[in-house]
């Protein structure tokens, strides 16, 4: 019987020293034993005057989530488990109080946000009304590409912005690739992904829909002081904000990348093709679509009376009662990481007001540095952009949003306007991939390069400073704003 020789397997040897290796491998527990000693050196403190027993040990909760949320060496809902187990069992907050603010509305507002939006996608109905929009509306390069970045902004006023980017992406990058566009060199190429990822950004700050950032920063203002921001309310403050914001990254794009091709007549093409697969309007995208702006309507109308949640859940109930839906089919659109993340950064924003760390942290810290209310909410913006661009915008709002409801209270400011300093610059991420996924996904398609990005998106943050600073200040006391 002949022998068979098996092929040989490639072997790779580290040549790197046996120290370095076990240095390499040691990094990660000493990372660990290091936050161990960190915070046992906070609680072991004598406590400062004028923070209690129980600050001092929400201080050093703070502390240890602050670090795994920058470092991301867990992943963010972990570290918010992590806040939820330390919270009762150093005696904040009792374990009845911590589980009990994990039932927040801002929570349940943004499970029945996911389910409706997964719904929507799921149907089909959202790639349907995008089709019919780019088809009809982009007859000319520039009409296309406005097309594009208001189709995102739009849809991102009514879902999640991550949703609308990765949705929209495969339609784009057949449009780029009918136009025969060559990636990393075209204009028109980056403009395309730009405009597909800013439109998502600008757009997901509109509404409470386009993210769970203003659900979650609106969940720590009611908890920490019973305030609450109504879903018009909010939309009406930052609806100029946008505005200008849309009309800022069209100039900033137009100017920095000139259009290079002169029909998109091989785009329509395209764009026609798709529609006419897709065949009739079903009955379920009718009643899906009727049920969104059902809710979206009674959201805007009701829900202060009635309550975001409420209306979200009732909606959610609608679909599965109308069989609109399936259970199996929207599971994977309902992200249970981030609603434990979200649930866990309210129960440590509540822990760092109700302990009074909050206020004495704040007071120790940015209240050495202004002495003006424009200057605390310009100083909070700007911190809230400058870390947004590197960690997580959820992250950016369990740490800020606490400060900042306790800053409020010594420039006898309302903690709804500091609320918005920080929900709002959070959103608006524009110079890293790694800020948001919308951007992610316009780098992915490989038309537009990391420096693409960077070197204008540094310049649309600073507009995005500069206009809500204004709006803050010129409308927002016109209109009560920010309340």
């Amino acid at each position: 019987m002949p022998v068979r020789w098996s092929r040989p397997v490639a072997v790779k040897i580290d040549r790197r020293s046996i120290w370095l290796l076990l240095v390499l491998k040691g990094l990660r527990p000493l990372f660990f034993l290091a936050l161990a000693v960190l915070f046992w050196y906070i609680v072991s403190l004598p406590t400062p005057q004028g923070l209690t027993p129980e600050g001092q040990r929400a201080m050093a909760i703070f502390m240890v989530c602050l670090v795994l949320w920058v470092s991301n060496v867990v992943p963010l809902a972990i570290t918010s488990i992590l806040a939820i187990v330390l919270v009762p069992l150093l005696d904040v907050l009792s374990t009845q109080q911590t589980y009990a603010l994990f039932g927040n509305e801002a929570v349940f507002f943004i499970l029945g946000a996911f389910i409706l939006a997964g719904a929507v996608m799921q149907s089909g109905l959202s790639n349907r009304v995008a089709l019919a929009i780019l088809e009809r509306f982009g007859a000319s390069p520039r009409r296309l590409l406005v097309s594009i970045f208001l189709l995102a902004a739009s849809l991102s006023c009514l879902m999640s912005e991550h949703g609308v980017a990765a949705m929209l992406f495969p339609i784009v990058l057949e449009i780029a690739k009918g136009l025969e566009l060559r990636p990393g060199r075209s204009n028109y190429g980056k403009l395309l992904f730009l405009s597909l990822a800013w439109g998502c950004v600008i757009g997901g700050v509109a509404t409470f829909l386009g993210g769970a950032r203003v659900p979650l920063a609106a969940g720590i203002l009611k908890e920490t002081t019973g305030e609450t921001i109504g879903f018009l309310t909010y939309t009406v403050s930052v609806a100029p904000l946008v505005a200008a914001m849309l009309g800022v990254g069209y100039l900033v794009l137009t100017r920095t990348f000139p259009m290079d091709i002169e029909s998109v007549e091989k785009a329509r093409e395209v764009l026609g093709r798709r529609i006419y697969e897709m065949g009739k309007v079903s009955y379920r995208e009718y009643a899906v679509g009727a049920v969104m702006a059902g809710t979206v309507v009674v959201w805007m109308t009701l829900g202060h009376s009635l309550g975001l949640a409420n209306i979200a859940l009732t909606a959610v109930v609608l679909l599965f009662a109308l069989r609109l839906v399936r259970w199996k089919d929207i599971e994977e659109y309902v992200n249970w990481g981030i609603i434990l993340m979200y649930g866990g950064a309210i129960i440590l924003g509540a822990s760092l007001e109700k302990s009074g760390a909050a206020l004495w942290l704040a007071d120790r810290t940015i209240g050495e540095w202004v002495e003006a209310p424009w200057a605390v909410v310009a100083l909070f913006s700007l911190v809230t952009l400058v870390l947004t661009e590197g960690i997580s915008n959820a992250a950016v709002i369990a740490i800020l949003v606490p400060i900042s409801v306790g800053m409020a209270e010594n420039f006898g400011m309302e903690p709804a306007t500091l609320t918005y300093a920080v929900a709002v610059p959070a959103g608006l991420a524009f110079t890293l991939p790694l800020s948001t996924p919308a951007n992610a996904i316009a780098v992915s398609s490989s038309y537009v390069t990391v420096r693409d990005m960077a070197k204008i998106g540094i310049l649309m943050s600073a507009s995005a400073w500069v206009l809500f600073n204004l709006v803050a200040n010129l409308y927002w006391p016109l209109v009560g704003g920010g309340r």
